[in-house]
């Protein structure tokens, strides 16, 4: 990528044409005096050493050394570094609530999906503050740690849902606790909490915990999203609504007045959220509002100050303009330096230098395109095909690799956009690039729950950039998730199992029944039990109270493990 840091300074490059100007002006002058004074080809014999080449070539390499001193004033910026500076802004968690009653239709296309344009949004809108992300329904848990990896927040963001959770409800009181958790430790740096919920509160404890929050100095907004008359929430995947233990079909409505409570508790403010864009401008304002406090991060910076190569090139233009005099030198004047083979030879450098900068050219047009908003959107597409125009040109081209891999992150095409960063991986020899694509990597392993592979991605990061913070977050985080996911597994397993056994051994029930049925039709005396059919119906018996006390004994473990009776 490449820009300017100064570029109003480019608008002094316009003297050239004065410059020009006044130089064929003088010529022109000059001429005319030389022929005021005699016959020019008489004068020509009679100036010996006079060389009408050399003045000009000295105007060139003034004029030249001049466009380059313009340049560096401008600051010329490209390449990539990273660094750690002082930045202005807040740290925001969002607390997104997923449970089924956010599928309702109330507010177009849905709840969630409203809620989700909604930060992403905001997140389009955010230049120096830091974003986690939290899910919530029957409990809550950390999507996004806290960060300032926008590209990782709109990708998280895309891929929430309600079957992330199984335990369904709405417990806001566990989503406040855990973000009040999930901020940096640095000193004097505002902090908010954006609940996004529908207010159908089930646990209770949310007023309490947005009153501690208050008290540690983190405000609580709260985005109520539906309406107050409510809609039906629709079963993903059929023409269904969800109903109650009763038969009834389930209407969700807005619980305004509990949010409006846990807004004035946690000293935030409180947004109604509906098909208009009312709620976004205030979203903004009230973020605007946050007193912005210096904080120190480390920050992937695409633009490294290049001034200095311009300026030493004005220098040396300079410097040989000193040495070129403007009368010719009999020592040197055997060597012929503007033979026509020399200035092929330039030409075919300039055009083989010219055609190696092709694939920067795209580069520069696709970054453009993904800095560049319409309608606060991000032209990943259009962005795609310059990066993949770079691609042909250089294959090898890390650079664009990974910002193509980054441009199809935003069209949520995840799988693609791995097999760009695999081939960055591959190419790219800079330690701070690698670094961030194999970040990259792992958190669309992460968001994949492929938890061992976002785990050995995270590694790799790390090996080319030990100081990364959010790395080593997430490389924490994926080894906790970790540990849970085969516990997870196991005991679905373990249910799958005990399923299977449940169904043998009522086929099996099921077989001695048919067997001794057939046995006392045979029999003359069907009124009469043998020794053996009353000892194989007695451990029928015995198996079955098991089986049943068993699945008391599960219903009781789920109960305990579920504590919400709703479903929605």
């Amino acid at each position: 990528m490449f820009r300017f840091g100064n570029p109003q300074y480019l608008y002094l490059l316009l003297l050239i044409v004065v410059f020009e100007a006044l130089h064929i002006l003088f010529w022109m002058r000059q001429k005319r005096r030389l022929r005021e004074f005699g016959d020019p080809v008489l004068v020509k014999n009679l100036m010996i050493d006079y060389s009408r080449l050399r003045p000009q070539l000295k105007i060139i390499l003034i004029q030249l050394s001049y466009i380059f001193f313009v340049l560096a004033l401008a600051r010329p910026q490209f390449g990539t570094k990273m660094e750690t500076r002082e930045r202005s802004g807040i740290e925001a968690i969002i607390a997104m609530d997923v449970s089924n009653s956010m599928l309702a239709e109330d507010v177009r296309p849905n709840r969630l999906e409203k809620s989700k344009m909604l930060i992403s949004n905001l997140v389009d809108e955010m230049n120096d503050d830091k974003i986690g992300l939290i899910v919530y329904a029957g409990q809550a848990f950390t999507q996004l740690p806290i960060t300032s990896d926008y590209v990782s927040a709109k990708m998280f963001l895309g891929t929430i849902s309600p079957s992330m959770i199984e335990m369904q409800g709405t417990d806001i009181a566990s989503a406040i606790n855990m973000a009040m958790r999930s901020f940096t430790q640095q000193e004097d740096v505002s902090r908010a909490i954006f609940i996004i919920t529908d207010g159908e509160d089930n646990e209770g404890g949310a007023v309490a915990a947005a009153k501690e929050a208050a008290k540690r100095g983190i405000h609580v907004y709260v985005l109520g999203v539906g309406s107050a008359d409510g809609a039906p929430i629709p079963i993903p995947g059929s023409n269904q609504y969800i109903i109650d233990n009763e038969g009834n079909t389930v209407i969700s409505r807005l619980n305004e007045q509990m949010c409006q409570e846990i807004a004035r508790a946690g000293n935030g403010a409180y947004i109604y959220v509906d098909n208009s864009s009312s709620a976004q401008s205030q979203l903004f304002k009230y973020v605007d509002r946050l007193a912005k406090s210096k904080m120190e991060s480390q920050m992937f910076s695409e633009f490294d100050e290049q001034f200095q190569g311009f300026l030493l090139v004005a220098l040396l233009l300079l410097l040989l303009d000193v040495v070129i005099l403007e009368r010719e030198n009999h020592v040197i004047q055997r060597w012929n330096f503007f033979k026509k083979s020399t200035a092929v030879l330039a030409l075919i450098f300039m055009v083989t230098g010219l055609s190696a900068q092709n694939d920067r050219t795209f580069i520069r047009r696709g970054n453009r395109l993904m800095r560049d908003t319409v309608e606060g959107k991000v032209q990943a597409e259009k962005a795609q095909i310059q990066y993949q125009k770079a691609i042909e040109q250089n294959p090898n081209n890390g650079i664009a690799r990974f910002n193509l891999g980054n441009s199809l992150i935003l069209q949520s095409k995840a799988e693609d956009a791995m097999k760009e960063y695999e081939m960055a991986s591959k190419v790219e020899k800079d330690k701070q690039r690698l670094s961030s694509i194999w970040h990259n990597m792992g958190v669309v392993l992460q968001a994949a729950k492929q938890y061992d592979k976002a785990i050995a991605c995270y590694k790799q990061s790390l090996r080319n950039d030990p100081t990364n913070n959010e790395t080593r977050y997430n490389y924490v985080l994926c080894q906790r998730l970790l540990k849970n996911q085969p516990q997870d597994q196991n005991q679905q397993n373990q249910q799958n199992q005990q399923n299977q056994q449940d169904k043998q051994q009522q086929q099996q029930q099921q077989q001695k029944q048919k067997d001794d049925g057939e046995q006392e039709q045979e029999k003359p005396k069907p009124n009469e039990m043998s020794k053996e059919n009353a000892e194989q119906m007695l451990k029928a018996a015995m198996q079955d109270e098991k089986n049943t006390q068993e699945k008391v004994q599960r219903q009781q473990q789920q109960g305990e493990r579920r504590r919400l009776e709703k479903q929605w």
